[in-house]
């Protein structure tokens, strides 16, 4: 009996010592990729506001194969999204605004994980000929140790696929 009590209170206090050094980690995840494209900010525009294109280079558009996508008409602008749903998951991306001269940003909302919100920054470079390309990711952890502890690794995670869909969407605006 003594053992079970030894054994009990040690595991409450472990608890409480996670949960506390958890609350010295930061509540929001941020995954930040940059580069440059060599094609004019309009052209990079089109690819991204049009959520039909982004099947070519984002890296998420297609994760499950057997996943039916869909999407709103007109697929650019405030307001349109495109959804799927698939074995591996389903979901909903939703342009919350929309600018060809700055860019866009989008709320993503995946079944059993946290909203994303994310955007993607346009800005000519000084010479005109090429565009400044901001790709971000914020995503609102909470206060749970658990989704702490994914926020340490997100940019683990997702930096490499967002590095190879902005390869991507380099390749195909630079028509190589």
């Amino acid at each position: 009996m003594r053992f079970i009590k030894l054994l009990l209170i040690s595991v409450i206090i472990l608890g409480v010592v996670i949960f506390g050094l958890s609350l010295a980690f930061p509540s929001t995840a941020v995954v930040e990729r940059t580069g440059v494209i060599r094609a004019p900010i309009d052209t990079v525009y089109a690819h991204i506001s049009n959520l039909k294109a982004w099947d070519a280079w984002n890296p998420w558009t297609r994760p499950d194969t057997t996943a039916t996508l869909v999407y709103s008409d007109p697929p650019s602008g405030p307001g349109a999204w495109y959804s799927w749903d698939g074995q591996l998951n389903s979901g909903k991306l939703t342009v919350l605004d929309s600018d060809p001269a700055k860019g866009m940003h989008y709320l993503l909302d995946i079944k059993n994980v946290r909203p994303v919100k994310g955007g993607i920054e346009l800005k000519p470079t000084a010479d005109g000929k090429a565009t400044a390309i901001f790709w971000h990711m914020e995503i609102k952890l909470g206060m749970l140790p658990w989704w702490k502890l994914r926020g340490f690794v997100a940019d683990r995670v997702y930096g490499p696929a967002m590095n190879d869909g902005l390869t991507k969407l380099s390749r195909i605006c630079e028509g190589k």
